[in-house]
Order: C-alpha cells, then structure tokens, then sequence
C-alpha cells in the first residue's frame, strides 16, 4: 500500500494496523517464501481460485460487512499487504488471505 511506513524493525499499514518484519521482506529466500499466499489453512492460493470469508469484514469507509461463509470466485493475487483483489456483489475489495479458505 502506498502509506506503508517502516517504524523500527517492523512495516505499518496505517490502513489496517498490519505490521511486517523489514528483515523478512529484504531477505531474498523469505521473499521468495512470501511470494506464496496462503489461506488462513495454510493451503497455497493461486489466481482464479475460488475462495470463503472466515469471518464478517468490516469495509473501511462504509457501512457494509461483508459476511462470514460469502464464497468468492475467481480471486486474483496481487503484490502487497492484502494480496488477493475480489469482485463480491460487482465491487471490488483487496482482502488478506488470513481471512479466507480455499474453496
């Protein structure tokens, strides 16, 4: 995200409180560790899985939860602190993969 900030040892996400150890992002084998999503059981996630909310979201901004068991199809993975991009109800949302199960 672009208001990330580093703040000693760790990554901040201002956005949604997320920290991150800065080691393990310029170290290149837990980077190449990292560049492997995983679901909140640990299974690999990949491009155009299908995927469920392990809990209901609160959407930052706005009024809408998104709901526990919602299943999100063709889930696409991007670069950064919420790695998989979604469609749910025809609007887009970037959620981290410690909320979802693979389908």
């Amino acid at each position: 995200m672009e208001n990330t900030y580093p703040d000693g040892e760790f990554y901040i996400c201002p956005d949604c409180a997320h920290e991150w150890p800065i080691v393990a992002a310029d170290n290149g084998e837990a980077e190449d560790e990292a560049a492997v999503v995983r679901d909140s059981n640990n299974n690999p996630l990949g491009d155009g899985d299908a995927v469920v909310l392990i809990k209901d979201l609160k959407v930052k901004g706005s009024s809408i939860t998104l709901k526990k068991g919602t299943k999100v199809k063709s889930i696409r993975l991007v670069s950064g602190d919420h790695e998989v991009d979604c469609k749910i109800d025809g609007a887009s949302y970037m959620l981290k993969a410690q909320f979802l199960k693979k389908a």
